[in-house]
């Protein structure tokens, strides 16, 4: 059996993976994410997904590596987590009734011979408009703190977004159909992977 291993703690990406049917072994990369800098929000997430999967990699002698790496484009702008409830708040403020892209870099390296296949996926999402109250309620949950663009879709921010167009799973943190896409390129089935 191929040994599968997440490159992230996210809860979301975990249980995307799970419910799918693989096991990942989840190890934490430990990126500096603040070291990081590109031209477009999309071009960011997909290179901190390269190094997230590369760090992992680079300490494993065998098994397919994913890092992801996710992020709000709002005006061209990269949104990774708020650093503070009045950050995520002011955010809400300005998403409301907007649209904005949720960008997810992915990358998987085969440990064992350095192969990778990366790509980006994107996301439309578009934002309804909630009161202050609820925004306020919203953030004092913490939910928003924990997440790129301050914002859930299978959580408490879901009563928040009207509507998406796209993969769903992407906007979760990781994109199936892309991650299909991209083990097939190393030669791996997914239904080969499966647990």
């Amino acid at each position: 059996m191929t040994r599968i291993v997440l490159a992230s703690g996210s809860p979301a990406r975990i249980g995307v993976l799970r419910a799918a049917g693989l096991e990942p072994e989840v190890i934490v990369s430990g990126v500096d994410e603040t070291a990081f800098c590109a031209a477009t929000p999309a071009e960011l997430a997909g290179q901190l997904a390269q190094a997230k999967a590369a760090a992992v990699a680079a300490g494993l002698p065998d098994g397919l590596v994913i890092g992801c790496d996710s992020l709000l484009d709002l005006d061209g702008r990269a949104l990774g987590k708020p650093a503070s409830g009045a950050e995520a708040a002011a955010r809400w403020r300005e998403m409301a009734g907007r649209t904005g892209t949720l960008v997810t870099g992915h990358c998987v390296i085969n440990a064992a011979t350095g192969q990778q296949a990366a790509a980006v996926a994107a996301t439309a999402v578009r934002f309804g408009t909630p009161s202050e109250r609820e925004i306020a309620a919203y953030v004092a949950s913490g939910e928003p703190l924990a997440v790129a663009g301050a914002f859930t879709l299978d959580g408490r921010g879901g009563w928040f977004v009207d509507g998406i167009d796209g993969d769903h799973g992407n906007v979760l943190g990781i994109s199936l159909p892309l991650l299909r896409r991209l083990l097939a390129d190393l030669g791996f089935g997914v239904t080969e992977l499966w647990a």
